[in-house]
């Protein structure tokens, strides 16, 4: 990882997302134990969760779980499962029509491999997923990673390299399956 893509401990700037942490966590609280036909607190409770509004077609199954939450953007038509997890501080943006299936994991931080930093730093980085995109269920999206559009990732994948436009990607690491 880059320098400029650490964050260091016991700093001021750590505090303040620890601070932030411990709401983005009350509020996954908050928003897990609406039920599915209450979309407009769920909408509302999200929109509070991310510090901006979601369009109307927005709609999204609890329970729902996010460590930061001011990075996530959504746009129209985005539908995501229950049991997701979007943790990190590095920006997720969702496109349009995307849907996430259940239990998928959107993860944009991580710590450095050298165990004289691991504990001392986390590494961040952006997660991209493009217009007209399916992840499927149980799936995990590692840092950094961009997925083009109209992709499909495959349930249980784990991606920790970017999906080009139009194929499907599975396993682990996630590879190519073909075109689409």
């Amino acid at each position: 990882m880059y320098e400029s893509q650490l964050m260091a401990g016991g700093t001021p700037e750590s505090r303040e997302l620890l601070a932030r942490i411990k709401l983005a966590t009350r509020l996954s609280s908050k928003l897990s134990a609406y039920s599915m036909d209450d979309d407009a607190s769920i909408r509302e409770v999200f929109e509070e969760l991310i510090g901006k509004p979601v369009d109307d077609t927005f709609m999204l199954i609890p329970p729902f779980f996010a460590d930061y939450g001011l990075n996530i953007t959504v746009g129209r038509s985005v539908f995501i499962h229950q049991g997701c997890m979007f943790m990190g501080h590095g920006a997720i943006d969702i496109s349009d029509q995307v849907m996430i299936g259940p239990k998928v994991n959107l993860i944009t931080a991580g710590h450095p491999l050298e165990p004289d930093k691991r504990r001392r730093f986390i590494t961040l980085a952006p997660i991209s997923v493009g217009t007209n995109v399916w992840i499927g269920a149980a799936a995990t999206i590692l840092p950094g990673v961009n997925i083009g559009a109209d992709a499909v990732v495959a349930a249980g994948a784990v991606v920790t390299h970017d999906v080009p436009q139009a194929t499907l990607v599975a396993g682990v690491p996630a590879t190519v399956i073909r075109d689409l």
